[in-house]
């Protein structure tokens, strides 16, 4: 599968909100995320796939999205692919929990032997 292919169907996923199951596909077991921020106490680095199902699983449970609108994905040689996300959600939790927020960021993904293996995110708020 080439890039475009695999980037297309990952964030095809992601467009339906098939979180978990993006990562459970298409991430490598030993996978780093790293956040732009501290995610709820968790840190900024994310290692393993398990971890990033967990954080994942978290996101979800505490956040009521609105609106999610992904543009790309956008190649970048053969091995890297990026892509903006556009959310509007409401944390349930937490210090901004019942504010409804409106979200931009960038997430820059690595693909290395057909999975994913590093995704950094960048936020505009």
């Amino acid at each position: 599968m080439s890039l475009g292919e695999f980037a297309t169907a990952y964030i095809g996923l992601l467009s339906e909100q098939k979180f978990l199951e993006a990562v459970g596909t298409y991430y490598a077991d030993d996978c780093v995320s790293v956040e732009a921020s501290d995610m709820g106490g968790m840190g900024r680095e994310t290692i393993g796939r398990e971890a990033i199902l967990a954080k994942n699983q978290w996101w979800l449970d505490n956040h009521e999205v609105h609106a999610f609108v992904i543009e790309g994905p956008f190649a970048h040689g053969d091995e890297r692919f990026g892509a903006i996300f556009d959310l509007e959600v409401t944390p349930t939790s937490g210090p901004e929990a019942g504010r409804r927020l409106t979200l931009r960021e960038i997430g820059i993904f690595t693909v290395r032997n057909g999975k994913i293996a590093r995704e950094e995110f960048f936020y505009s708020r």
